[in-house]
């Protein structure tokens, strides 16, 4: 039952009490439970509602809740399936911590979203109601997409609105990406450190995967050069703009190297550009799609960072070919966005709402990012930021000599502060003593109190 969460650990324990109590007797009332677990009467409802929904429990309004008659389930026996399943494609460790985000209690020093004072609520709001009240929301649109939102997320990449095709957020973007790409088997190439949820998307298709080193510039294309003879892979995945984790932005030398070996080789660039919108002291660099002709850049795009987490929706954008391949290949998915997902997307995107929000974002990441480097500066001085990134949600941290980032991780858990395991950036190199610390979901109070938290985890 543990779900990985404090209202998992709850309900595990009230489970093994269940076991020894009789039908009809009644649990501790919720405010006695918090207590006694140190947590929210949130959390703990949450651990009920668990219980509840195994038959192990009943709540009866104004009297509290008891447990029920039902015999517990004998242990079930999955052994058969380890035969059945084969060999795991994806890393089960890495997967459980991609959009991770603690519990109520945690503070979210490792999300890769936006905390709720910075979205654009009042906007959506309005938006959403106007677009419920759309004939379009309640009319399937073509699998590709709604042609209005195809045409609006063509521009910025001066692409055709036939190349554009509409997802259910970038994730799905990458995933499918690389499943149609590449055959199952084959390489893709992939910058180190990386964003996990790429390495698991690769993972997921078949692929296996091989990392090229990247610094402050991104990729070393003369290592690029030399897996790319080794491997013969004929994929190849990027972060152009604010890579995550390290905030690098490819320079514009690399960026027309990238593109000449890419012509040579006959592969795609995969250009996951998630933070095409996170710009805080200046816009990222255009997209590498837009410099390149022939049709070896593909783009995934995504709003979810930027207007809001629940706003799933994304588009992979694809000249010749490939683009059609991958729009054939929709229905296999899904028939479509829901549409009135595209609507509000649409409506944001068009709308004079959509401008201000994204002045007011880059206001506010920067403040939320310098605070925490002035915390880390001044609290954790052990702690080095190589590269100060100019945009996106992320600093790359180095921790003291010595300092394991998994024993750090789980300490800083036990604290109540989620940070990122360096390990689940890298795919198979010593990821060194790194952490991922995020100034986009937390405040700067939290900031202060996060950083306050780690000072005694680390060695003096």
């Amino acid at each position: 039952m543990n779900n990985g969460n404090r209202a998992g650990e709850i309900a595990e324990i009230l489970q093994e009490r269940i076991a020894a109590m009789q039908a009809g007797e009644r649990l501790p009332g919720v405010r006695e439970l918090s207590a006694e677990f140190r947590a929210s009467a949130a959390t703990v409802s949450a651990a009920l509602a668990e219980l509840a929904a195994l038959g192990l429990v009943a709540a009866e309004p104004g009297r509290g809740t008891f447990v029920t008659d039902r015999a517990l389930p004998s242990e079930p026996d999955y052994s058969w399936q380890s035969q059945a399943l084969g060999r795991a494609r994806v890393d089960a460790a890495r997967a459980a911590r991609l959009g991770f985000h603690g519990t109520a209690e945690h503070i979210q020093l490792s999300w890769g979203y936006l905390s709720a004072e910075l979205l654009p609520h009042e906007e959506l709001r309005r938006i959403g109601s106007r677009a419920a009240k759309s004939p379009r929301a309640r009319a399937m649109t073509p699998p590709a997409g709604s042609p209005e939102l195809r045409r609006g997320i063509a521009a910025d990449y001066r692409a055709d609105p036939g190349d554009v095709l509409i997802v259910s957020g970038g994730q799905q973007g990458l995933v499918f990406a690389l499943r149609t790409l590449a055959e199952p088997g084959s390489t893709v190439i992939v910058e180190s450190p990386s964003y996990p949820g790429a390495i698991l998307a690769a993972q997921s298709a078949g692929l296996a995967l091989a990392s090229v080193p990247a610094d402050a510039e991104g990729i070393r294309v003369d290592r690029l050069a030399e897996e790319l003879e080794r491997t013969r892979a004929r994929v190849v995945y990027l972060q152009p703009g604010y890579a995550n984790p390290t905030g690098a932005v490819l320079s514009a030398e690399r960026r027309a190297r990238v593109l000449e070996l890419a012509a040579s080789a006959g592969a795609f660039v995969v250009e996951n550009d998630w933070a095409r919108h996170l710009g805080i002291e200046s816009p990222p660099p255009p997209p590498l799609f837009g410099e390149d002709p022939h049709g070896h850049v593909v783009s995934v795009v995504s709003l979810s960072k930027s207007a809001s987490p629940g706003l799933r929706l994304g588009a992979v954008i694809a000249r010749g070919p490939a683009g059609e391949r991958l729009r054939a290949s929709r229905t296999a998915d899904d028939l479509c966005v829901s549409p009135i997902v595209q609507e509000i997307a649409l409506g944001l995107l068009t709308s004079n709402a959509w401008p201000r929000h994204l002045g007011r974002l880059r206001d506010a990441l920067g403040e939320r990012r310098d605070a925490l480097l002035a915390a880390i500066r001044t609290t954790l001085p052990g702690v080095r930021v190589p590269h100060v990134p100019r945009g996106g949600l992320h600093l790359w941290a180095r921790m003291p000599e010595g300092v394991h980032a998994g024993e750090f991780s789980a300490a800083a858990y036990a604290a109540g502060v989620l940070v990122g395991d360096g390990r689940h950036f890298f795919v198979d190199e010593a990821p060194g003593q790194f952490v991922r610390l995020s100034f986009g979901a937390v405040t700067g109070a939290q900031i202060t109190e996060g950083v306050r938290r780690l000072a005694p985890l680390l060695p003096a």
